[in-house]
């Protein structure tokens, strides 16, 4: 195994390669530097955490392992990372010795939003896995019972660099045709970037028409939201698709979590939806952003998505450095861990209400707060009709239905 000890980061919005900085691994310990001439162009590409500025800067251990936040979102975590370390081991490379930046150079240009580092160390060339839902539904359940490491590396090449629990492909699809094929840099005309998730092994039968009649609510209720779709396999089975916001044609924005912006700890997070809001507020510079964080904190209160985590949140750069929040996803009826809402509202997690919702927005001295909390929740109470119109399953709608009553409580 090649020891990976410097990566040149750089951001590539289009064909364009813009260099920012360097990272260095010394003694455990891993150091960055943004170029001189980065630094001159005024490009802030984590605003928070990682000053631009020309002096060497350096992350605490906690919590992304010694790498400052806004690199640490390039890593897969949940499925991507699972996928990673099968199949390094099963090319005998020890876990333990599979560092920060080994990973990164192993995502080289290949991970979610702009960032992209070099050397790139590619995983060996495999065998095309062509693109049929049934079959790679079938291998992931393979992956996550221990087996199916034929297909480890052409798993990682279609999913390895996302991230979330659940299992899930990058491709490319072409919406005249249907065809779907692996997510290359660059597409052929016609084909755009998207994402189709694979139900986990605790999932109801029917997630995919579950997630889909959250994002037609979602949209409902004024959130921004991408296109999203289901998608079918040969023999009927339904996976989830959405079409990716950190692309546009094949250019790219710079996507920055929530998690990383803030250097948040998401599995044991203390952040609350006011601190997205000040942060939405700081990037956007505008008094609308407050309004975007608010809805989405009451959508994920009404509609009982309690996995709200703050990985779950991103924002946007384009090519001038405007940031903005990202469109809503991963928005589903959920449970935490605990059974709480990852992010608290005005400091409740366990049940929060209406009046916890209006706190927040008395905080930053919101007009009209009360009208847009009302319009989010009265879109919510419509659950059954975007339920049936979705296809979602008798069972699931009945209990979806009882957990939204008792969240409007």
């Amino acid at each position: 195994m090649e020891n990976v000890k410097k990566l040149t980061v750089s951001l590539q919005f289009d064909e364009n390669v813009i260099e920012v900085g360097e990272l260095v691994s010394d003694s455990r310990r891993i150091y960055f530097k943004y170029f001189p001439i980065f630094v001159k162009l005024g490009l802030e590409i984590s605003p928070f955490k990682l000053k631009l500025n020309n002096v060497v800067q350096r992350a605490g251990e906690s919590p992304f392992d010694g790498l400052f936040g806004v690199f640490a979102d390039s890593l897969p975590d949940g499925w991507g990372r699972l996928l990673l370390d099968r199949a390094l081991t099963s090319k005998g490379i020890p876990l333990g010795e599979i560092t920060p930046l080994y990973r990164l150079a192993v995502v080289g240009n290949n991970g979610m939003g702009a960032l992209a580092y070099k050397p790139q160390m590619p995983m060996e060339n495999a065998a095309p896995l062509k693109i049929e839902l049934d079959e790679i539904a079938k291998a992931t359940r393979q992956v996550l019972s221990g087996n199916a490491a034929d297909v480890l590396d052409e798993l990682f090449r279609l999913g390895g660099s996302s991230g979330g629990a659940r299992p899930k492909i990058l491709v490319g699809y072409n919406p005249m045709t249907g065809h779907l094929m692996g997510a290359e840099r660059n597409l052929p005309p016609g084909y755009e970037h998207w994402l189709i998730k694979f139900p986990a092994q605790a999932d109801k039968p029917d997630i995919a028409h579950i997630e889909l009649a959250y994002h037609k609510m979602a949209k409902a209720a004024g959130l921004e939201t991408s296109e999203s779709k289901v998608f079918e396999g040969k023999a009927g089975r339904a996976y989830f698709g959405t079409k990716r916001f950190d692309r546009l044609g094949n250019n790219r924005f710079h996507l920055h979590s929530a998690a990383g912006m803030l250097h948040d700890n998401f599995r044991l997070s203390n952040l609350d939806y006011g601190h997205l809001m000040d942060c939405a507020f700081t990037l956007e510079k505008d008094v609308r952003a407050y309004e975007k964080v608010l809805r989405l904190a009451a959508f994920n209160v009404y509609a009982h998505n309690r996995d709200d985590h703050s990985k779950n949140t991103s924002f946007l750069m384009d090519a001038q450095g405007n940031w903005r929040l990202a469109p809503a996803y991963d928005l589903t009826f959920s449970q935490s861990n605990h059974g709480m809402h990852s992010t608290t509202v005005a400091g409740e997690g366990a049940n929060p209400n209406k009046r916890h919702l209006m706190q927040l927005a008395d905080y930053f001295k919101m007009r009209n707060a009360w009208n847009l909390i009302e319009e989010v929740r009265g879109v919510v109470h419509e659950w059954s009709r975007y339920a049936a119109d979705c296809g979602v399953g008798r069972n699931s709608k009945s209990e979806i239905k009882k957990a939204i009553a008792v969240s409007d409580l």
